[in-house]
């Protein structure tokens, strides 16, 4: 992400990663104004009659009124619908804006922006010079590759020979395999950048003769195994939780997510110093107990979520008061899909509560 210009409550950006459209889609939330370059059909290019000329699309500054996103992770396209409030036509039309890698947006709120949509976009200002990590999980039957970025672990594409059918003999299995494993390391290496850090993952061995295969067709290809005890997605979220691969993401905010998680998950079995449900939570800010508060990053942004009756977003105002620190956490991964099951909201504590 880059900061064209910043205010208190209006902010210009250039979106620069797919990484940027997720921050954005939490930024734009309703009721904000988001403006860009867009294209509307001008009617009045339009003619009439037996040969009707079909009327002209044309591009135009359009600032809407968001009513909703639209973002899945593995999409480069975020979909803002929302009405229009500011063009040279159709003003009170509804329209969608589809923002992409390399558009810059204009996004406004009716009052300041809060602090924590400010460090979602410092975050996401900071993260934008570091590239992102490619994770193949190999099995002998199955590969799987995702994609490691800043806030969550992504599928990008699954090859596999799992199916029906008798099986063969061993030589024409093991011929299959290999030329199951070239045509994938060909098809790998054409959807990953040889700038882009790779590692190959998974029980077993079968990801040592990717490797080499890798290799016979780019020498060049920097890789780093790892293995781990599962295989497919639980194999990916492994190298992080497990901190298996620090040297190429001990500056990812994934990777702080997860460690500040999994020590949750450790002072919940050892009856520790921790805090969930709205009573405790409750009762540790009033105390002052709360040292680090992770929070899922859209639970923060729903105006439907409450602590001990306050609206979650203004609830933790009082962090401010008392020293504690603000973690939002993605749910693209495992571990903060789990935070959601224990209702969003976490608090790791100075001390443990009588």
């Amino acid at each position: 992400m880059h900061i064209l210009n910043q205010g208190e409550n209006h902010w210009k950006l250039r979106i620069e990663s797919e990484d940027d459209l997720w921050v954005l889609a939490r930024l734009a939330s309703n009721g904000r104004h988001l403006a860009m370059l867009g294209e509307r059909r001008d009617t009045t290019t339009a003619e009439s009659g037996s040969r009707a000329k079909a009327a002209e699309r044309k591009k135009m500054w359009i600032e809407l009124r968001i009513l909703s996103t639209e973002y899945q992770s593995y999409s480069d396209i975020l979909r803002v619908h929302g009405t229009i409030v500011q063009a040279p036509m159709d003003i009170g039309s509804h329209h969608t804006h589809l923002i992409e890698v390399g558009d810059d947006i204009e996004l406004t709120a009716n009052e300041p922006f809060p602090d924590f949509d400010a460090t979602l976009l410092k975050d996401a200002v900071d993260s934008s010079n570091k590239s992102n990590i490619a994770v193949v999980v190999v099995e002998n039957d199955e590969i799987i590759l995702f994609e490691i970025t800043s806030r969550g672990l992504r599928e990008g594409a699954t090859w596999t020979m799992r199916g029906g059918g008798k099986r063969g003999d061993v030589r024409t299995s093991e011929s299959v395999a290999q030329s199951f494993q070239k045509q994938v390391a060909k098809e790998i290496l054409a959807a990953t950048s040889t700038e882009l850090p790779m590692i190959l993952c998974g029980p077993g061995h079968a990801r040592e003769k990717l490797k080499s295969v890798i290799l016979d067709i780019e020498p060049e290809r920097t890789l780093r195994l790892i293995a781990t005890s599962m295989a497919g997605r639980a194999g990916a979220n492994e190298i992080i939780r497990e901190g298996l691969a620090n040297e190429f993401l001990q500056d990812y905010a994934i990777n702080k997510e997860m460690q500040l998680l999994e020590e949750v998950w450790a002072r919940i079995s050892s009856n520790g110093a921790v805090a969930y449900g709205q009573q405790d939570l409750a009762r540790a800010m009033e105390e002052g107990a709360i040292e680090t508060l992770l929070v899922a990053i859209d639970l923060l942004r729903n105006e439907e979520t409450e602590v001990d009756g306050v609206m979650l977003s203004s609830w933790i105002r009082g962090l401010d008061d008392i020293g504690g620190k603000l973690v939002q956490c993605s749910t693209e991964h495992d571990a903060g899909e789990q935070l959601m099951g224990l209702g969003g909201v976490v608090a790791l504590l100075r001390y443990k509560m009588v």
